[in-house]
């Protein structure tokens, strides 16, 4: 699953994850959308992943919250640009720890470095905060694709 407030880059992040692509104009996600990529492990298991993104707005947190239960896997993603969204990471946490799986891989991903002049959320304050609550941190980029395969390829595989 996606997680994370709204205009944070969920659907870019999965749009350049299953298609490669990236669209400046991405609408609003409404609910929950999901897209399916089969990968292949080192050891040549094949996995073949159903990810949803969920809306960030608070209207449509209830629909969302009802998929938690079944989510192998959470990235909890947040805007580098906009320290709201960072704050906003542990509401996001909390949801997922009330209604997911106890044993949810789960893992924090600070989105758009492409706008590191902007900077809002440091990546060492990101790494502490990751480190207390047991998470991974990627930084990534959807509009120039780094770290966006290898973020959703550590989730799927669990790591």
């Amino acid at each position: 699953m996606l997680v994370g407030d709204s205009g944070v880059g969920k659907t870019n992040l999965l749009t350049r994850f299953y298609k490669n692509e990236f669209n400046l104009e991405s609408r609003t996600t409404i609910g929950v959308e999901f897209a399916t990529r089969t990968i292949t492990t080192e050891t040549g298991d094949v996995i073949k992943a159903q990810i949803w993104d969920t809306a960030g707005q608070d209207r449509y947190r209830a629909i969302a919250s009802s998929y938690y239960r079944g989510a192998a896997g959470a990235l909890l993603v947040y805007d580098i640009t906009k320290k709201s969204s960072f704050d906003n990471i542990e509401k996001w946490l909390t949801e997922l720890r009330t209604h997911g799986q106890e044993n949810m891989t789960l893992m924090m991903i600070g989105n758009k470095t492409d706008l590191a002049k902007m900077r809002e959320v440091q990546t060492e304050d990101a790494a502490n905060y990751a480190e207390r609550e047991q998470m991974a941190l990627i930084e990534t980029s959807a509009l120039d694709s780094s770290n966006v395969n290898l973020a959703f390829e550590c989730i799927i595989k669990g790591k």
